[in-house]
C-alpha cells in the first residue's frame, strides 16, 4: 500500500504531522478520523510519487513473458505463490515490473485471487492474460496457464518483430521519398519560378511546369494547414478508436481493406485459435474458453461473431455453424473445426489451424513487403522525373529543341 504523508490538527488545536499506509486517499482520511486528527492536507509521500510514477507505465511484453515463465516454474517446482512473488520482486530489474510485482504480491497477500491483483494493473496485465489466469486458477492448473501465456507472448513478439522489421525499409523509402519531394517543392523550384515568368505571361508554359510551379506554391503557403489536417486527422482517429461505434468501424475497415485487410484477419483468427486450443486443452470449458479467447482477435467484430458462437455453443449447437454463418471466418478453417468437433479433438485442430494460418501469413507478408519496395522506388523515380521533365520543356523549348 502507499505512504500519505499528512498535516493535522488534534482536538486541543496542536497541529501534528506524520505518514500513514492505506490503499486510497480517502482511507486515510478515514483512518486520521479514526484517531480524532482534523486533516489540513493529506498526498502521496515522496516516494510513493516515485512508485506511481513506474507502476502507471505499461511493461514490455519480453520482460513479462520472462516473468510468466519463471512463475510458472516456481510454481511448479513447489514454491509457494507468495514466495514466488516476493523472489520475483526481488530479482526484478525493470522498476515498472518490479513495483506492479511488489503490489500484486501485497493484494494476494490480503487474500485477494491473483487474476484480480493483476487486474488491478490493466497496462501491465491484459485482458486476456488476466482470463487465462483466472481460469488457471479456479482450474487448479495454473502453472500451465502461465506457461503457455508466456509462450504465447514471445511468439506474439516474434511475429510483431518479424512484421515490423519487414516494413523498416518500405517505410524508410516512403519518409525519405516524402522529405525529397518536399525539398525540391518548397527550396528548389521557387528558384526557376522568375525564369519561366515571361513564357506563363505569354501562355506558352507547359502545363507539367504550370502543374509543377502550382504545387510548389501550394506547398509553400499551405503546408502548416496540411500538417495540421494530419495531427487533427491522428488525433480524431484516436478519439474515434475510444468510442464503441468509432472502433467498431475502425476494425471494420482493418479486416476488409483491400490487401492488408486479409492479413490483418488471418493474424486475429490464427490467435484466436492458438488461444482457445490452449485452454481447451488444460481443461477450461468450452463456453468460458470462448469468452476468453475471443479477447485474443483484437478485433470487435470479430470478437462479436465469436459471442454469437458462444451463445449457441450454449444451446447445444456446434461451434462450426454460427462461424460460418457470420461470414467472418473463412470457409476451409469452419470446416477443420467442425471436422475437429466430430472427431472430439478441437484443441490439436486449432493449435494447427494456428500454425497454418500464421505460416500462410508470414508468405503472403513477405510477398507483400517485397512488392512494395519495387512500388515504393518506382514512385519516387515517377516524381522526381516528372519534376525534371517540368523544368527542362522550358528550356528545350526556348531552345528550339521541342
Amino acid at each position: 500500500m502507499p505512504d500519505y504523508q499528512y498535516i493535522a490538527r488534534e482536538l486541543t488545536g496542536a497541529q501534528v504531522t506524520g505518514v500513514i499506509s492505506a490503499t486510497t486517499q480517502q482511507d486515510a482520511l478515514a483512518t486520521l478520523a479514526q484517531k480524532q486528527l482534523f486533516p489540513l492536507s493529506v498526498d502521496l509521500a515522496d516516494t510513493a510519487k516515485a512508485q506511481q510514477k513506474y507502476v502507471g507505465r505499461r511493461v514490455k511484453p519480453r520482460v513479462l513473458a520472462v516473468f510468466y515463465a519463471q512463475l510458472a516454474d516456481l510454481l511448479k517446482s513447489g514454491v509457494p505463490l507468495l514466495r514466488s512473488l516476493d523472489l520475483l520482486h526481488e530479482q526484478a530489474t525493470n522498476p515498472a515490473l518490479g513495483l506492479v510485482l511488489e503490489d500484486v504480491r501485497a493484494h494476494v497477500a490480503d487474500g485477494m485471487p491473483l487474476f484480480e491483483a493483476m487486474k488491478q494493473h490493466p497496462k501491465c496485465f491484459s485482458e486476456l492474460v488476466v482470463s487465462m489466469v483466472r481460469a488457471g486458477e479456479e482450474g487448479g492448473f495454473l502453472e500451465e496457464v502461465l506457461k503457455r501465456i508466456a509462450g504465447f507472448t514471445e511468439h506474439q513478439e516474434e511475429l510483431k518483430g518479424r512484421v515490423v522489421g519487414a516494413m523498416v525499409y518500405p517505410l524508410f523509402l516512403l519518409v525519405f521519398g516524402g522529405l525529397i519531394v518536399g525539398v525540391l517543392l518548397v527550396y528548389f523550384v521557387p528558384k526557376f519560378e522568375p525564369i519561366f515568368g515571361r513564357m506563363a505571361e505569354r501562355g506558352t508554359l507547359p502545363w507539367a511546369t504550370t502543374a509543377l510551379l502550382g504545387f510548389s506554391e501550394a506547398a509553400q503557403n499551405y503546408w502548416f494547414i496540411v500538417a495540421a489536417l494530419l495531427v487533427a486527422g491522428w488525433f480524431g482517429l484516436r478519439h474515434a478508436a475510444g468510442t464503441p461505434l468509432g472502433r467498431q468501424r475502425i476494425d471494420w475497415l482493418r479486416i476488409n481493406a483491400y490487401g492488408a485487410g486479409r492479413i490483418l484477419k488471418s493474424l486475429s483468427i490464427a490467435r484466436f485459435c492458438r488461444i482457445l486450443g490452449t485452454l481447451l486443452h488444460n481443461g477450461v470449458p468450452i463456453l468460458q474458453s470462448l469468452r476468453i479467447a475471443k479477447d485474443a482477435t483484437g478485433n470487435v467484430i470479430l470478437a462479436e461473431a465469436i459471442e454469437v458462437a458462444a451463445d449457441n455453443v450454449s444451446e447445444g449447437k456446434s461451434l462450426a455453424k454460427p462461424l460460418a454463418a457470420s461470414g467472418q471466418f473463412p470457409k476451409e478453417i469452419v470446416e477443420m473445426i467442425s471436422v475437429g468437433e466430430e472427431a472430439n479433438n478441437l484443441e490439436e485442430v486449432l493449435i494447427n489451424v494456428a500454425d497454418n494460418l500464421e505460416r500462410r501469413t508470414n508468405r503472403e507478408l513477405d510477398v507483400a513487403v517485397r512488392m512494395l519496395e519495387p512500388l515504393l522506388l518506382l514512385m519516387m523515380a515517377a516524381i522526381v522525373l516528372f519534376v525534371a521533365i517540368a523544368l527542362l520543356l522550358p528550356i528545350m523549348q526556348t531552345s528550339g529543341l521541342a
